[in-house]
This record gives C-alpha cells, structure tokens and sequence, in this order.
C-alpha cells in the first residue's frame, strides 16, 4: 500500500470522482456527451470516444487536488495513455490524485430484491496487473432494490469476501452495496444494511482496511458510526441518478461523508463545447461537489 496515497485518501479534503463508467453504461454517458451511437460502429471505437472524454476531463485545470482526491478508472481505461503515461500513472504524478479501478464484471440477474455481482475469475491476474499500473484501490458495485434480509445479508456477505481477496492482493477495496433510491423500502433496507455491514467490519483484523461507498441515506448521519470505525479509510458517497444539486444537498446533511459522484459530476459536459466552456463547466460542477462533502 502507498503510504502517501493512503494519508491523501484518509485525511486531505475533497471527493472522489467516479469515472469508471463500463461497456454497458458507456453508450449512456457517451449519448449525455452528446456523442451519439450511429457515430460508432464497434466497441472499440466507443472506448476509444469515452478515452478521449475521460482524457478532456482529467487534463482539465478543473480536475485538480485541491478538490479532488481520488478517481476511480475503468479497466480499459487503466490500461490506455494521456499523454504518454498509462492513466493511474497520470493522475498520481501529474496530478496528485489517487487512482482507483472498477474491478467487477456487472451484476447478476436479480433475485430476492438484489443483484449480487456476477463471477470474477480472473480478479487475481487483474488485480496484479493494477498494481503494476500504480491503482491504490478498487471498487466494485451490487445493487440492492427491495428489503430482504437475507439478500441484503448476501450481497454484503460476498462484497466482504471479495474484498479480503482485494486486501490480501495489497489494494484497498472499496465496498459498494448500493442502495436504489426509487425503492419504497429505502431507509428500512439502509438501516438493516449499516447493521450488517458494521458486524462485517468487526471481524476484520486490525490491518484489515477497507472503504465504503453507500447510497445518501434516507436519515442524516445514519453512517457515522460506519465513518469512524477504525477498519474504514474512508466513507464516500454515490450519486445514484439524484441530479447534481439534489445529491449535493443531501450530501452535505451528512458529517464526513464525501462524494463519489460520476453523473452528478459530468451531467453538464458536452463534446461540442469549447475548451473555456467545457473547463468551466467542470470548475462549477467540482466546486459544488467538493463543497458538499467538506
């Protein structure tokens, strides 16, 4: 583990920003650009128009330590280049911000009112690769809709078992269990999903550390017992689909929870912007978030 990017991750000020958008959800975040699909005719030459969007973002002025910490990449984009530097290289040596890798493979039929994430048989060959690509830490994303105990049990039970895998391969995970906001059940699968996920942590040994990124809650604070528990780096925050100003001003009900925010944060980006608009654009929208979470 890298001692200074753990310190910048546990201590400094500011968000983490969520671009790690996968083949399924790129066609999505491409089309909110502005980019549409009858201008692709494969998936590769998608990856290649959403590197390029990413690359416009992180070489923004706007993207800055100041106010953000951390980023989380997607695989293919951990494994291109800005500017002669594979991407977490960078974000660590250009820009002071610690790189994170979405490491799972999308999520499972649901069942019982979640989705638990789908098989990763080769996460130990990805996840040594990421260290070789200088990733800090990972994250990894299941969905919880209705309330049932048991499924929620399960889908914090396998978040848990993947992320001792992630521990031991010296990476930091950050556990994601996300909570719909359309579901009618919402505060009552968020107060079972604290509780569950707070008897996860306290059997972790003591160098066990892990992150979290949660849903807001539906009740204020509800994670500060999650946020200083000594086994958590950090707690950060999703979005979830609320717009930017919305998610921005739950957040900010919520004592040290920060954001970790990818439509929220890129909602207003278009390709056909010019650069003074486009870095402006972000300035706001950074500014904004990074407001919330102090």
């Amino acid at each position: 583990m890298n001692e200074a990017q753990l310190d910048i991750i546990k201590n400094n000020q500011g968000f983490i920003a969520a671009l790690d958008q996968s083949g399924g959800s790129t066609p999505k975040a491409l089309a909110a650009y502005g980019v549409a699909e009858d201008t692709y005719d494969n998936e590769g030459e998608m990856f290649t128009l959403v590197h390029e969007m990413r690359t416009r973002i992180i070489t923004s002025p706007a993207f800055d330590a100041k106010h953000i910490i951390g980023a989380i990449l997607f695989e293919q984009t951990m494994d291109s280049k800005i500017d002669g530097l594979y991407t977490a290289e960078f974000l660590a040596d250009k820009k002071q911000i610690v790189p994170f890798l979405k490491v799972d493979k999308g999520l499972a039929d649901e069942e019982n009112g979640a989705q638990l994430m789908k098989p990763m048989p080769d996460l130990d060959e990805l996840l040594q690769r990421a260290k070789e690509r200088h990733i800090f830490g990972t994250k990894m994303r299941s969905v919880i809709k209705g309330f049932n105990e048991n499924a929620i049990s399960a889908v914090v039970k396998q978040q848990f078992d993947v992320g001792k895998q992630i521990i031991t391969a010296g990476l930091v995970p950050i556990i994601e269990p996300e909570v719909d906001i359309h579901s009618p059940e919402k505060e009552q699968i968020e107060n079972f999903l604290k509780d569950d996920i707070l008897s996860q942590l306290n059997n972790l040994a003591e160098d066990e550390l892990v992150m979290l990124k949660l849903t807001i809650p539906t009740k204020a604070n509800l994670y500060k017992e999650l946020i200083d528990h000594p086994n958590v780096i950090r707690v950060v925050a999703l979005s979830g689909g609320y717009p930017t100003d919305e998610a921005n001003e739950k957040l900010a009900k919520n004592d040290g929870l920060i954001a970790s925010f990818s439509r929220a944060l890129t909602q207003d980006l278009r390709v056909d912007q010019t650069d003074d608009t486009f870095n402006e654009t972000l300035k706001n929208a950074v500014q904004s978030i990074y407001d919330a979470s102090i």
